[in-house]
């Protein structure tokens, strides 16, 4: 279904709406924010949700967890156990979860230490109408929710890594590197 809008032409698809301006496009999801509380409890978080135009904001924390979220610097050779687990990798510069509209960030304690047991996480709702999941999946809300949940699920079971940078800083396994033993 096709309609002229101010001079933007939506298509209505699934549930997912794709915006044309000119030559540009993008997907738009129409994530819902129940579906998003359902996943993030369901995963054992508690949770603070923003809805915003353009993203999803949720602020986690794994309040009854004695061990910090499995948030590791796949770099560090003394991860490797971590790494050959994983299923998500962070851009340590920017925070974006590879392969996904997933963004992730450190949440601070007063002092700016990362807190262990807490993460920021950003769900962008305007994407690329090329954007492909991993095993070029399309993109739908239904998708989107599964990814949030193996996310969260990695974070607190089988590990997530971040990969360079110094923008998010890893949570467990070895975070320093080994001294130089000259």
């Amino acid at each position: 279904m096709c309609q002229n809008v101010a001079g933007k032409r939506l298509l209505e698809w699934q549930r997912m709406q794709v915006l044309q301006a000119g030559r540009h496009k993008l997907l738009l999801l129409e994530l819902e924010t129940e579906s998003i509380e359902n996943v993030a409890r369901q995963a054992g978080f508690s949770f603070k949700l923003a809805d915003e135009p353009r993203r999803m904001v949720l602020d986690l924390a794994a309040e009854d967890r004695q061990l910090p979220l499995l948030l590791f610097d796949a770099t560090d050779t003394g991860n490797q156990g971590w790494f050959s687990r994983c299923h998500f990798y962070v851009d340590g510069m920017s925070g974006a979860v590879l392969q996904t509209p997933i963004t992730v960030a450190n949440q601070r304690d007063r002092s700016g230490r990362a807190l262990p047991n807490a993460v920021r996480v950003q769900i962008n709702k305007e994407l690329s109408p090329n954007f492909r999941l991993p095993n070029r999946a399309q993109v739908t809300e239904q998708t989107i929710y599964a990814v949030l949940s193996n996310f969260l699920s990695a974070l607190l079971n089988t590990g997530v890594g971040v990969c360079g940078g110094s923008v998010v800083k890893p949570l467990a396994g070895r975070m320093e590197p080994a001294a130089n033993r000259n």
